[in-house]
């Protein structure tokens, strides 16, 4: 067969393969996302072994004029994916956007209390165990109510739920844990830490940003706060009062990706010894 008469071949057998896959029933494919499943396919989904809810929250907050208000959203949705997509037996409902905090002096901040976050999240956790869902895990990418709120309601739910057969567990490790490793990888190779805006944020927003609308990154390079000593923000009156409680100037989108494999490592771990085994 002549090379030119192969190339005709393989470009036909591709397109074959790819007409296959766009006639493929979409409730065979893996779909991790309840908000784009119908509910045929949530139905089949469950049927097929896929009964972990993840309850994922995000948060609105000022985080330095570099980064968007919304990066803990932007940030938790892409995790809690993730999270599903390697867990393989997991759906995730939509990220709540609103977490416990406080307007500040800075405009951007948009929050909301510890008690309206339990009652959502008790909430939504019924739904999805009425859906049909065995396991419920709540988990956050903000730490506001953590990890009260979600500790306290997730072990109350978990003793209404358990007798019944539907568990509801709180994770942790992807946000605490897995935020101190990163902490203790850049203190290893000689990165400033930070409390806020700083390199964690930015660098996994700069990951996570592949249209260029979260991050700023002609600001990247003058994103320096108040510094950050022994875990304490050094705020003085030469406080710069642009939201950052650290140095955000060394951000890279490759550190970001560190970080982010971290949050979904260290989630899937737990979330894997957490579910009961049969």
């Amino acid at each position: 067969m002549k090379h030119r008469e192969w190339l005709s071949l393989m470009c036909s057998l591709m397109l074959v393969a790819g007409s296959a896959r766009a006639d493929e029933p979409r409730a065979q494919r893996d779909l991790v996302e309840f908000e784009k499943m119908t509910w045929v396919e949530v139905k089949s989904a469950l049927a097929a072994g896929k009964t972990t809810a993840l309850i994922y929250t995000g948060g609105v907050e000022q985080r330095g004029p570099q980064d968007a208000t919304g990066g803990h959203n932007l940030m938790a949705h892409a995790t809690v994916e993730a999270i599903a997509r390697k867990l393989g037996n997991a759906i995730f409902l939509p990220v709540l956007p609103y977490t416990p905090n406080d307007v500040e002096a800075i405009p951007g901040t948009i929050g909301i209390t510890n008690e309206l976050l339990a009652a959502i999240l008790e909430r939504i956790t019924e739904q999805a165990i009425l859906n049909g869902f065995r396991n419920v895990i709540l988990m956050g990418d903000h730490g506001g109510g953590q990890p009260q709120v979600y500790e306290e309601l997730a072990k109350k739910l978990d003793a209404r739920y358990g007798p019944s057969g539907a568990r509801v567990f709180y994770c942790d490790q992807v946000y605490k844990a897995a935020n101190d490793a990163f902490d203790r990888y850049l203190t290893q190779h000689g990165y400033p830490l930070s409390l806020h805006g700083g390199i964690p944020d930015t660098s996994e927003m700069m990951y996570l940003d592949k249209d260029n609308t979260w991050v700023r990154r002609d600001l990247v390079s003058s994103a320096v706060g108040d510094p950050v000593v022994d875990g304490m923000a050094q705020i003085g009156p030469q406080s710069p009062q642009n939201g950052i409680l650290g140095d955000a100037r060394r951000s890279t989108a490759e550190l970001g990706k560190r970080a982010f494999d971290m949050k979904v490592d260290y989630a899937v771990r737990q979330i894997r010894s957490l579910l009961p085994t049969s």
